[in-house]
């Protein structure tokens, strides 16, 4: 099961690839994240802590970072895994296509998907306008 938005931003990829990558800034722009870490730098492999608010605290793996292009993290669920992918695509000189996906895999995703992915699906659009009017400067 998966879920995504888009959103064109007047700015670089790169200028968005670094509020990505200041991981504890998330909450910035995304009104659902409470706080968010990271154990080392902004690359694949790492382990970072993701407090959306309404829900537990919960570990995230770093499985994909492509320098100002994407990133994705693994989340765990009962028999279920989340992927949170954000993807940038270059439109113009300075135009950026934001594509943030959620995915549901695994034996409970349809369970998972109707009981929390409908909610985030609605979020999807809050969170990708909170990016925009940060890196446009009109936060």
């Amino acid at each position: 099961m998966k879920f995504s938005e888009t959103i064109e931003i007047n700015r670089p990829p790169q200028e968005i690839f670094t509020h990505y990558a200041n991981v504890k800034d998330w909450s910035k722009w995304d009104s659902d994240v409470e706080y968010a870490t990271i154990e080392n730098d902004f690359k694949q492999g790492v382990i970072g802590t993701l407090k959306a608010k309404g829900a537990p605290k919960a570990k995230i793996l770093f499985t994909e970072v492509t320098k100002d292009k994407s990133f994705t993290t693994l989340g765990k669920l009962p028999l279920c895994k989340i992927y949170f992918e954000h993807q940038l695509e270059v439109v113009d000189s300075k135009t950026t296509k934001v594509t943030h996906s959620v995915i549901f895999d695994g034996l409970l995703a349809p369970l998972f998907g109707r009981m929390i992915g409908r909610g985030i699906q609605k979020h999807l659009p809050n969170a990708l306008l909170g990016l925009k009017d940060l890196v446009e400067g009109c936060l």
